[in-house]
């Protein structure tokens, strides 16, 4: 397939909600890595607004490619210990 359908399209961002209603951050307050949980954090969902913006626009490439940037930040951050995620269908960690 070298398409990106209406059907995978809403399959990722659904999962992308998920996964971004599972993941809590789990360093201590007030350090550097809560700053960089954050910042992940932070960076995840605005690329979830943008990939919803470009759905809209009907550029499902850039709105899939916004959907992989934002779990390469969850993944990041599952991976490094700062996000507590617990979901091996929704992060790779």
């Amino acid at each position: 397939m070298k398409e990106i359908t209406d059907e995978k399209l809403e399959k990722y961002i659904e999962i992308a909600e998920k996964a971004l209603k599972k993941v809590k951050i789990i360093v201590p307050e007030s350090s550097h890595l809560e700053m960089v949980a954050k910042d992940f954090l932070d960076m995840a969902e605005r690329y979830y607004k943008d990939a919803l913006y470009y759905r809209e626009k009907g550029d499902y490439v850039t709105a899939f490619a916004a959907l992989n940037y934002l779990h390469g930040y969850l993944d990041a951050g599952a991976r490094l210990g700062i996000f507590e995620v617990n979901d091996s269908d929704l992060f790779a960690f």
